[in-house]
């Protein structure tokens, strides 16, 4: 069995989906896995044996939902080929001149006018109601207009009946380009990566679609150009912008043996990559992949909507039947009165406007996220994200850069050391025979100072304290201060003033010396990020209550940390189940916390907050694969500007919500006391729905700041 993942043209709608899901569930030799409607995508699998890629293809536009192109998503066709907007249209004509007429003529010729309207115009959402009603068991919306419209015209109320249907067809064939623009967003990930790709091959350049692009082949990425698919530099250097997938602004430096990712954009030279993914696996179609699925994720009040309009619309055409029936069995009145007024109220209740508000806007909000580095997976998570109040974050690589640097080297006050440059280079010279993250950091300081490094023999780590190595004969070693004072037996009283100021700092100090005597006190820190301190203060400002900092690292190091980076509390020398015990109380004291880390260290934690949040997800699928929301940069300010997303988000579907609600209650109060004609009804309905939809839109146009 085979699998594949197309994106199809046609399917504007649930109703589409739905003609789609049945008609391919009676295929014997396909299986259906899934069918996103908001990205119009479909999973299936197929027996190779039975079904090629091409018969695949042909099956697809027998069934009216042809195939698109790889890197390409489904786009309508445009106005004056769209048969359901064609329909819209020609119904509209058949009303107008059916109206003219009648002020000439009475009789045949403008009523059957109006039944032209009626039956084009209501073809396709008719057709819909049906099918809704027959297979799937429900009454929709769809099924409330038709008989609203099939009610006016047996009540002697044709003109009616057809403006009801003429503008309702156009505003569910313009409900398709609704759904287009909410794409908006995905349509623009995908053309971040180029169509073709310069591959090289035998020492010679051929261009390729990018999607056929393999790991292990190589490709030139000229100034100017994107990078087609993720990969590793070979050859060459440049600074690339890194926008597109990140959302950082800063272009990055990138020599040979770093990582590129597709999308990037390359500035200034000339790079030879090796592809360590295929086009279909690369950050950016990871990213796609990830925000249609997100989109198809519900949020809570969305499936409460849902759910109360499957119990709704029923209702409404009950009360409707009522309203004729009732009132002239229990009242001196008139059944045609009744009758008309029924048929308004089913016009005026259907709830349009209240089952689309949510879902449009939580489609243009998770695309645009995306587009600025910040990966949401789902409705239910943007609003828990909205409702966050408490944020909880790891220190290594979340508030620091996770990376030690050296911050202090000072000598002892005897006179038995040797200078300071020879300490550094003796350091060196021992550092760069360990795998220890702060060896790393005493190299790149001695580096940096443009010192030369000794040559040291006889290597030994020492476990939990440090190390020893002989240079130029002499035996040296470099550690903890206890590896000295405790293992050494060596006086300390002469750096004892300087180590305790240093770790009071917060900083972790390394002893450098002999088994005699010690020559001075190397000290190193995790570096706070330059933002942090920043994003920290935004966060207060949006309404966060408290930050608060999870580390492993000791006391004073954390206390140190959060001072600078303006943490609200810290909690230190903390395991990874400590962190998780933490979590769980802060959730107690304050029910909606996220916790921010990097993904992989932090998994439990993660999973255990309201939201998890992964930190640097760009290239790392386990943050990309384990994380509720993914921040695709190093950047915590793309924290602030998913929690403003996801209340702003939360903002417009309350204002829709409300206006829904009240365009509702006041038609159904005209309709039911008379005050409004059909058409007032239609209109007030139709206009209601483009007010929500436009409304919901603006989550396109919602940016950083």
């Amino acid at each position: 069995m085979r699998e594949y993942r197309l994106r199809v043209a046609n399917m504007d709608c649930e109703n589409d989906a739905a003609r789609l899901r049945r008609s391919l569930e009676s295929q014997d030799d396909m299986e259906l896995l899934q069918i996103l409607t908001s990205s119009g995508t479909v999973r299936f699998s197929v027996d190779e044996n039975e079904l090629s890629q091409d018969d695949v293809k042909a099956r697809f536009s027998e069934l009216g939902f042809p195939v698109q192109k790889q890197g390409e998503q489904a786009s309508l066709p445009p106005f004056w080929k769209n048969p359901k907007v064609l329909a819209a249209i020609v119904s509209g004509v058949l009303l107008l001149v059916g109206w003219l007429l009648s002020y000439a003529v009475d009789g045949w010729l403008p009523l059957s006018l109006y039944t032209l309207s009626i039956l084009i115009g209501g073809y396709y959402f008719g057709r819909e109601a049906l099918e809704e009603l027959i297979f799937e068991h429900q009454i929709g919306i769809e099924l409330l207009m038709t008989v609203a419209a099939i009610a006016a015209y047996v009540l002697g109320q044709p003109a009616e009946a057809a403006m009801l249907v003429f503008l309702y067809s156009i505003s569910e064939a313009l409900e398709g380009y609704t759904e287009a623009k909410t794409r908006s967003a995905v349509r623009a990930l995908m053309d971040l990566t180029p169509k073709t790709a310069l591959l090289i091959e035998d020492g010679k350049q051929r261009e390729v679609p990018a999607e056929e692009l393999q790991p292990g082949d190589r490709f030139l990425v000229h100034p100017g150009q994107s990078v087609p698919t993720d990969g590793e530099i070979v050859s060459g250097a440049s600074s690339l912008d890194e926008a597109p997938v990140t959302g950082e602004s800063v272009p990055v430096e990138k020599g040979v043996g770093d990582t590129v990712y597709a999308g990037s954009i390359n500035a200034e030279g000339s790079l030879e990559v090796r592809a360590t993914k295929a086009f279909a696996e690369n950050t950016i179609s990871r990213i796609i992949v990830m925000v249609e699925e997100a989109q198809e994720r519900k949020g809570e009040s969305q499936r409460f909507i849902e759910r109360f309009g499957n119990w709704y619309s029923p209702a409404v055409l009950l009360v409707g039947i009522a309203i004729a029936v009732l009132p002239p069995l229990l009242l001196d009145t008139t059944w045609y009165q009744w009758a008309i007024r029924a048929t308004i109220f089913i016009v005026a209740a259907a709830p349009c406007a209240l089952v689309i508000s949510i879902p449009v806007t939580l489609v243009a909000a998770l695309g645009t996220a995306a587009r600025h580095g910040v990966l949401i997976k789902g409705g239910v998570y943007i609003e828990r994200l909205a409702e966050i109040n408490v944020v909880a974050m790891d220190k290594t690589g979340t508030i620091t850069l996770g990376e030690p640097t050296v911050t202090d080297c000072e000598l002892a006050d005897h006179g038995d050391v040797p200078s300071r440059d020879e300490v550094l280079a003796i350091t060196a010279a021992i550092e760069q025979l360990s795998q220890h993250p702060l060896a790393k950091a005493i190299v790149r300081f001695v580096e940096g100072e443009e010192i030369q490094p000794r040559k040291a023999t006889d290597f030994k780590s020492i476990t939990g304290a440090g190390a020893s190595a002989s240079v130029d004969g002499q035996l040296i070693y470099i550690g903890k201060p206890k590896l000295f004072e405790e293992e050494l037996k060596v006086d300390l009283t002469s750096l004892s003033g300087v180590v305790n100021r240093l770790q009071d700092e917060g900083k972790t100090v390394a002893v450098v010396g002999t088994d005699k005597v010690a020559w001075a006190a190397i000290a190193m820190r995790d570096t706070v990020r330059e933002n942090a301190r920043h994003a920290i203060a935004q966060l207060h400002d949006i309404g966060i209550k408290k930050v608060v900092m999870l580390t492993g690292d000791n006391e004073r190091t954390a206390a140190q940390i959060s001072k600078e980076a303006g943490i609200d509390e810290f909690h230190a020398s903390l395991k990874p189940d400590d962190k998780v015990t933490k979590l769980r109380e802060l959730m107690q004291q304050h029910e909606h916390v996220a916790m921010v880390g990097d993904g992989v260290n932090d998994a439990p934690a993660l999973a255990e907050a309201s939201v998890g949040v992964a930190m640097g997800a760009a290239g790392t699928d386990v943050a990309l694969e384990t994380a509720d929301v993914a921040l695709m940069a190093d950047d915590l300010e793309k924290l602030v500007y998913a929690l403003k997303q996801a209340k702003r988000n939360q903002s417009i579907v309350r204002q829709n919500l409300i206006l829904s609600a009240i365009v509702i209650l006041v038609l159904v109060v005209g309709a039911v006391s008379g005050q409004f004609t059909l058409p007032i009804a239609v209109l007030g309905h139709e206009i209601s729905e483009f007010v929500v939809v436009a409304n919901g839109l603006r989550m396109l146009r919602f940016r950083e700041g």
